[in-house]
């Protein structure tokens, strides 16, 4: 018996990118150096040795890019303004060039009918930023709410939703611990410098949003996995609490006033991360990140199932079986689309914000144009479909979920990964700089015009 999903009126659908993940021009018009193009030039850093120099070369088929949004039906688009294209040096000189191409842009998308949905950082720091110590100092933060200050002069006139940053807890983890992203740092006690002053540069930001932007509405992208534990014992449990307290609890509890987590602190005192003494964290600071939001923006991609081998180890992912394509993605991530109606009822329930959009969700499957120029992605299709569903299921539970944004509109530079994942609706020939509108674009589009989709 077939059922019809119709979402809410009015409820939001689009699609993100992220500027060094599309751009290109990565030296062009005044640019500045940002810590992925300074990283990606590193050989070694980057799978195959890829850079985001041409990417998709957005910033010069911007138009056409526009033209496909319009095909598609999307009525809103996140994108990220790198940094450095407006501030080559992270602060002082503007770069009027950088910003009258995010000004046409903008300009652009409102002639198409589609929403601008902005992120302030989505990772490429200004490499003379770094150079000073980046988020690791107090002075980056600074310069952050200067940056939304410029952004906010041009834009904020013309654009009402604003994200300030894009999975923090990525940036200070995988970019200042593990090293394993720009700018390829492996220090703990820094790198927990590093999250503090992403959340205040947050908190500072948003009344400069406020005051530059009148009627806009602002909020955080936060990544969060649906974990559990691999069993009940004491072990596993605890790696579980550790994990969720790390990544998700340490950025989601001091946004919403609560400050950081115990637990967490006396985790981090315990390894050494978080010195007797340490003075990043200032009377004050923990009032001007529970700045009051709009809205959260929930990433979501996958389960994990946390367990540890050993007294003392670190956490660590079990992947259940069958590792089919239809089950997990070719980034090695499950497709659980429970887990989503999880994380979303969680932050609602746990948090009270406002209201939620998705502001990421999507899946990595390299299926080429088959003879016909076709591109049939049925597995993305599939994880599309079960996801959607799923974000159905948490408006039904009480959820006030307001949009939906799939990760990614295009194929493009999948950091780390370079070239060799594609999470896009949309091919890219990265030769040639051809786009083609997948089966998953044209599912989308339907989706759209629909408001919702039958199901079987």
């Amino acid at each position: 018996m077939a059922n019809k999903i119709i979402f809410p009126e009015n409820f939001l659908w689009g699609a993100a990118t992220a500027s060094y993940q599309i751009e290109g021009a990565w030296n062009k018009h005044g640019k500045g150096e940002s810590i992925w193009d300074r990283f990606s030039h590193t050989p070694g850093k980057i799978l195959n040795n890829d850079t985001g120099d041409v990417a998709d070369d957005h910033y010069r088929l911007w138009k056409k890019d526009i033209g496909l949004m319009k095909k598609i039906g999307l009525q809103a688009y996140r994108f990220s303004i790198s940094w450095p294209r407006i501030l080559p040096a992270g602060r002082g000189r503007v770069n009027q060039k950088g910003l009258d191409f995010y000004s046409k842009l903008v300009d652009g998308l409102l002639e198409a009918g589609i929403k601008p949905f902005v992120t302030l950082y989505h990772w490429d720091l200004p490499q003379a930023l770094e150079d000073e110590g980046g988020w690791t100092v107090r002075s980056t933060a600074e310069a952050f709410a200067d940056y939304a200050d410029v952004v906010m002069r041009t834009l904020g006139d013309r654009v009402k939703n604003w994200i300030t940053h894009n999975e923090p807890a990525v940036v200070a983890w995988l970019g200042y611990e593990t090293g394993v992203h720009a700018p390829g740092m492996t220090d703990p006690v820094k790198a927990v410098a590093a999250s503090h002053h992403l959340l205040l540069s947050h908190g500072w930001a948003v009344p400069v949003i406020r005051r530059n932007s009148p009627g806009a509405e602002v909020g955080i992208a936060l990544n969060c996995n649906w974990t559990v534990a691999a069993s009940n014992s004491a072990m596993d449990l605890d790696a579980h609490r550790r994990s969720d307290g790390k990544w998700v609890r340490w950025f989601a509890d001091p946004v919403f006033g609560r400050g950081y987590p115990a637990d967490v602190v006396e985790d981090f005192k315990r390894l050494g991360t978080l010195p007797d003494g340490t003075n990043f964290i200032q009377p004050g600071d923990l009032d001007i990140i529970a700045t009051p939001m709009d809205f959260i923006g929930v990433n979501y991609y996958n389960r994990g199932i946390i367990r540890v081998n050993a007294p003392g180890n670190e956490p660590q992912n079990i992947f259940p079986s069958p590792q089919t394509p239809e089950h997990w993605t070719e980034m090695g991530w499950e497709n659980h689309p429970d887990g989503l109606v999880g994380v979303l009822a969680r932050y609602y329930f746990g948090y009270q914000p406002p209201k939620l959009y998705i502001t990421e969700n999507g899946a990595s499957y390299s299926t080429p144009p088959d003879e016909n120029g076709n591109v049939p992605d049925v597995h993305r299709v599939n994880y599309l479909r079960t996801h959607v569903a799923a974000a159905y299921r948490a408006i039904q539970a009480g959820v006030p979920l307001a949009g939906y944004f799939v990760w990614s509109l295009f194929d493009n530079f999948e950091w780390s990964f370079g070239y060799s994942q594609r999470f896009g609706i949309v091919w890219v020939d990265y030769a040639s700089q051809k786009r083609i509108l997948k089966d998953s674009a044209k599912w989308y589009k339907t989706v759209i015009k629909r408001n919702g989709f039958q199901t079987v």
